[in-house]
């Protein structure tokens, strides 16, 4: 099995950044690939961005196009969401998640293996 434990979630005003982290442990985190999700209340959780194994290609949803940056690291086992220009619908749990299967997916049910999630709080 692999473990996923996200960091970096706060409270931040609308307009600010956050980096969130997503530490990989239990396999080799190269050959995996990584998306970040977000649920906000009552609301299914939805993807958010994918990388591929190498981290030479990405994929955004729509709505962090431009503001959200995905990344990894394969030497620390480590990924990466920035998020810049927050907004206060940007406010949900964020949960990193890895496959073997795939290059970018961006289905949750494409997933393997879930982080704790954390969460993001983005004050008006």
């Amino acid at each position: 099995q692999v473990q996923l434990v996200e960091s970096g979630g706060g409270l931040v005003q609308a307009g600010g950044s956050l980096r969130l982290s997503c530490v990989a442990s239990g396999r080799t985190f190269r050959n995996y690939v990584m998306g970040w999700f977000r649920q906000a209340p009552g609301k299914e959780r939805e993807f958010v961005a994918a990388i591929n194994r190498g981290g030479g290609i990405t994929y955004y949803a729509e709505p962090v196009k431009g503001r959200f940056t995905i990344s990894r690291d394969n030497v620390k086992n480590t990924g990466y969401l920035q998020m810049n220009s927050l907004k206060p619908e940007d406010t949900a749990v964020y949960y990193c998640a890895v496959t073997t299967t795939g290059v970018v997916p961006k289905s949750r049910y494409e997933y393997d293996y879930w982080g704790q999630g954390t969460q993001v709080t983005v004050s008006s």
